[in-house]
């Protein structure tokens, strides 16, 4: 399989074993143009799963039934990760749901008589809020923060200008080429994102400008040797891997001190939210992020508390402070006073 190293797992070398059907596995669906980053964390899960079998002494797929998959179920209910916290249910979903793929190609291909996994219940997903997001003023703090007079921080500069207008995630950005940078449209081609699919996305006139004195003033002093074409390269020349991106755009929204975490995916979220906020389609956000589900982003419809309070503060009764509440109030604060005076 191009790309995807794979562990040696107990009993690779039965061709009748659950091991040796994951390679084959793993090796149709590079066949079939899958993302290696698809195969790589399908790999991953099925080789987990296939050592918890291992444990319990089972070995081939025919061995494999329906409650054995339950219990697997109960045993990542129960599995906490290396800091103690437990798989969140969509990481159990997200796991169940590769290997029940496993088990649906091994019935399809005839190498078992029935799916074992096809009546398996996935938990069910959760629609959590996005960790965080950034108001517009606290942006601009994070974006004044990489240091102009240095190549590497006008690359940081221009990168974050970029996740800031684009949305895109952090892998993507990581493979942009020079040429995927239309200025005269000011839009950005994103080749080969999530699902192996391309689109356009808007970069505007500011994250243009910024690309531009990038690529004038501070990549020429990254390329070493031949140039890879690719936009915005390391101190050795080389494109950024995405573990090293995270850390990077992390240490400035760090240094901010705004009293909030995140990385790359908080520009995501935060671009979203800002462009709801001001008004855009949901639909036109669904295409910018890339989602092939609608669903996906109206999650960002719950985060627009901009727009709610500004409904709420007009419509809710309650919401206004009236001059006689205040005298409430204030009556209300004399009282406490006295109160914290005697004691």
């Amino acid at each position: 399989m191009r790309g995807v190293k794979s562990p040696p797992l107990p009993g690779e070398d039965d061709r009748d074993s659950l091991a040796a059907f994951r390679r084959r596995y793993l090796a149709d669906l590079a066949v079939r143009n899958y993302a290696a980053e698809t195969i790589t964390q399908r790999a991953a899960d099925l080789a987990t799963f296939i050592l918890w079998c291992h444990e319990r002494g089972i070995a081939e797929p025919r061995d494999v039934t329906k409650p054995i998959l339950e219990r697997y179920r109960r045993h990542l209910y129960q599995h906490n990760r290396a800091d103690g916290a437990p798989l969140t249910f969509r990481v159990q979903a997200g796991r169940l749901s590769r290997i029940k793929g496993f088990f649906a190609w091994l019935a399809a291909q005839n190498h078992i008589v029935a799916d074992p996994a096809a009546a398996l219940e996935l938990p069910r997903s959760e629609r959590r809020l996005p960790a965080t997001t950034l108001t517009a003023d606290e942006v601009e703090v994070v974006l004044a923060l990489p240091d102009l007079s240095d190549p590497v921080g006008l690359r940081d500069r221009a990168m974050l200008e970029v996740f800031y207008a684009t949305a895109i995630r952090r892998t993507e950005l990581t493979r942009l080429a020079l040429h995927d940078v239309d200025r005269a449209r000011q839009v950005l081609a994103v080749r080969q994102g999530k699902g192996k699919k391309d689109r356009i996305v808007p970069l505007g006139a500011r994250a243009k400008a910024w690309v531009e004195v990038y690529l004038e003033k501070g990549r020429p002093h990254l390329v070493v040797g031949r140039d890879p074409d690719i936009l915005f390269l390391t101190s050795s020349g080389k494109a950024i891997a995405p573990k090293k991106l995270s850390d990077r755009i992390s240490g400035y929204v760090t240094a901010a001190a705004l009293g909030k975490t995140g990385s790359c995916h908080l520009f995501r979220h935060t671009a979203a939210t800002l462009m709801l906020e001001g008004g855009a389609d949901i639909r036109f956000i669904q295409e910018m992020l890339g989602h092939e589900s609608l669903d996906t982003t109206q999650i960002y419809t719950r985060v627009m508390i901009g727009k709610l309070s500004e409904v709420h503060a007009a419509t809710h009764p309650g919401a206004r402070l009236q001059s006689d509440q205040l005298a409430a109030l204030r009556a209300a604060l004399d009282a406490a006073t006295t109160l914290d005076d005697q004691a």
